[in-house]
């Protein structure tokens, strides 16, 4: 199923976390509805822009993101949020395009280490329809644990 011209759902559900431990990641149709909008409003925006995307997790089933440790309130169980790159981009250039051009709810330039290593980490982007803040922060591991500052760094 198409979401919008470039973007499928199956690449919005694809999980080897998911395929590995036999986890269902089917989303509803409510979830489908929210990825469609997060694909219309800042994949399909991002990639008409500065190239071809790829989405590194999308939606994540409860059970999935139980399995990968991720936040209980995460955007991505409910179709709101995508994790990305854009293929030979800097990371934090994307975020700060994103920043720039999109609306979105939160945006998350996530364990970037820097210009001398401008592919590390990725860009966590959501968007929600009439909860879109335009929350921006920068993810850094302090030890084993993320700590968050506001803006990009």
């Amino acid at each position: 199923m198409k979401l919008t011209r470039n973007f499928s759902l199956a690449e919005l559900c694809k999980s080897e976390t998911a395929s590995r431990k036999g986890i269902d990641n089917t989303p509803t149709e409510d979830v489908i509805n929210n990825l469609s909008t997060l694909t219309n409003m800042v994949l399909q925006k991002t990639r008409d822009k500065l190239g071809m995307v790829i989405v590194t997790s999308g939606y994540r089933s409860p059970e999935l993101n139980r399995a990968i440790g991720g936040s209980t309130t995460s955007d991505h169980c409910l179709g709101f949020a995508a994790d990305f790159e854009v293929v030979d981009y800097d990371n934090r250039q994307l975020a700060l395009w994103i920043k720039d051009n999109l609306i979105f709810k939160q945006l998350i330039l996530e364990f970037y280490e820097g210009t001398h290593s401008p592919n590390s980490g990725w860009v966590h982007c959501s968007f929600e329809e009439g909860s879109n803040d335009c929350e921006v922060l920068t993810a850094t591991k302090e030890g084993k644990k993320t700590v968050y500052s506001h803006g990009i760094t």
